[in-house]
C-alpha cells in the first residue's frame, strides 16, 4: 500500500509540474515598434497568456458619461463584451483621473486579463501604467492617447484622428469664408482641459484657419463636453462679444447647448451664427437637418467590436497594430437630413 501510495504522490506532483508550465507560459509577443520614436523600457516583464478555454476578464474605466457620444461608446463595449463572451468589469471615472488611476490599480489587483481605459486627460500615467506592465497584464487605450514617451506601456490605441478631425473642420470653413473681405469672429468650445480630444482638435482646426488671415478665433474656452456648461460658455461668449459669425464646438453636447444660449439671445443658429461641430450623435444630427448645425465631423463611439478584437489578439499572444484609426465622414447639413433615418446613436 506505500509503494502504491508513493507511487500515487509522484503521480500527482509531475501532473501539477506539467499543469504550472501549462498556465504560465507566456504569449511570447514583443511588444510593437513606437510609430512616435519613444524610448522602450528597460523591463523584462512579459504578458501571460490566459489559458486555453478560461473565460477572458476585461477591466475597462470609463471616462464618464458627460454625452451621448460617451453613453453610446459605453453601451457599444459593453454589448460587444457580452457578445464575446468576456467577463467585463466596468468603471465609470466621472471625468476625474484620480478614480481612473484607482480603478486600473483595482483592476491589477484582482488579475484581470486585460486593462483598456479611455483617459481623462494625456498627462499622468506612466506610473500607474508601469504597475499593468509590471504585473504582466497588457493595456489597451480606446478613444482618447496618453502622451507617455514609452509607448511599451500600452499594446495599442484605438480611435479617432482628433487633429485629422479638426483639419476637417478648419477645412470646411476655410472654404465657407475664403472670399471673405472683412474678419470673421469665431468663438471656440473647447472639450475638458487636457484631453487629446481637446489639444488635438483646436490645434488641427488652428493649423488650417491659420491660411486665412479674416478667421479670427476671439473666445476659446472650456465647455467639459457637457450640454449645460456649453450653454453657458456660449452665454457669457454673447454677452463678451456682440459681433460672432461663427461657433466651433469640440462636440455635439456642447454645440447643442450653444444653440440654447443663441436662440435665447433672439439670434437663429446655423444662420447668424455658423455652427461646426465634431461627434456626430443623433441629438446633433437631428440639429443640423433642421439647419441649426451647418458642418459636423463624425466621430464613431462604436468603438466595442474593435476593442474585442484587439483584447482577443493580445491574449493570444498575437502581434496588433500599435495604432488603430477609426473610419469616419463629415455631414453638412443637407447630408444630415439623408443620414438621419440611419443613424444609430
Amino acid at each position: 500500500m506505500k509503494a502504491v501510495k508513493r507511487k500515487g504522490l509522484a503521480l500527482v506532483a509531475l501532473a501539477v509540474m506539467l499543469f504550472s508550465a501549462a498556465c504560465s507560459g507566456n504569449s511570447g509577443a514583443n511588444p510593437p515598434a513606437s510609430n512616435g520614436g519613444g524610448a522602450s523600457s528597460s523591463s523584462t516583464t512579459e504578458t501571460t497568456k490566459a489559458p486555453e478555454g478560461k473565460k477572458i476578464t476585461l477591466g475597462f474605466s470609463q471616462v464618464g458619461a458627460e454625452s451621448g457620444w460617451r453613453t453610446a461608446n459605453t453601451q457599444s463595449i459593453q454589448d460587444s463584451a457580452k457578445e464575446a463572451g468576456y467577463d467585463l468589469k466596468f468603471s465609470d471615472a466621472q471625468q476625474k483621473q484620480e478614480n481612473q488611476i484607482k480603478a486600473i490599480r483595482t483592476f491589477i489587483q484582482q488579475k484581470v486579463d486585460v486593462i483598456a481605459f479611455s483617459p481623462v486627460v494625456e498627462s499622468g500615467w506612466d506610473t500607474v501604467l508601469k504597475e499593468a506592465k509590471d504585473a504582466g497584464i497588457p493595456v489597451i487605450l480606446t478613444d482618447r492617447a496618453v502622451d507617455s514617451t514609452d509607448t511599451s506601456l500600452y499594446e495599442t490605441f484605438i480611435g479617432s484622428d482628433f487633429v485629422e478631425e479638426g483639419r476637417r473642420a478648419g477645412t470646411w470653413l476655410v472654404e465657407q469664408f475664403k472670399d471673405a473681405t472683412e474678419d470673421v469672429n469665431i468663438v471656440e468650445l473647447q472639450g475638458t482641459t487636457g484631453s487629446a480630444p481637446a489639444n488635438d482638435r483646436k490645434s488641427g482646426f488652428d493649423e488650417i484657419i491659420s491660411s486665412n488671415p479674416k478667421l479670427k478665433v476671439i473666445a476659446s474656452q472650456t465647455g467639459d463636453f457637457t450640454r449645460a456648461k456649453g450653454k453657458e460658455v456660449m452665454q457669457a461668449f454673447l454677452k463678451a462679444n456682440p459681433d460672432i459669425d461663427v461657433l466651433y464646438a469640440h462636440n455635439d453636447d456642447m454645440a447643442l447647448g450653444a444653440i440654447q444660449a443663441i436662440e435665447a439671445a433672439g439670434l437663429k443658429p446655423g444662420e447668424d451664427i455658423i455652427i461646426i461641430s465634431v461627434d456626430g450623435v443623433k441629438d446633433g444630427f437631428i440639429a443640423a437637418s433642421e439647419g441649426k448645425i451647418n458642418f459636423i465631423v463624425e466621430c464613431n463611439p462604436l468603438l466595442g467590436p474593435q476593442l474585442m478584437e484587439a483584447v482577443q489578439a493580445v491574449v493570444d499572444g498575437k502581434e496588433i497594430e500599435k495604432r488603430i484609426v477609426t473610419e469616419e465622414g463629415v455631414f453638412t447639413s443637407e447630408d444630415a437630413k439623408r443620414e438621419l433615418p440611419n443613424r444609430k446613436y
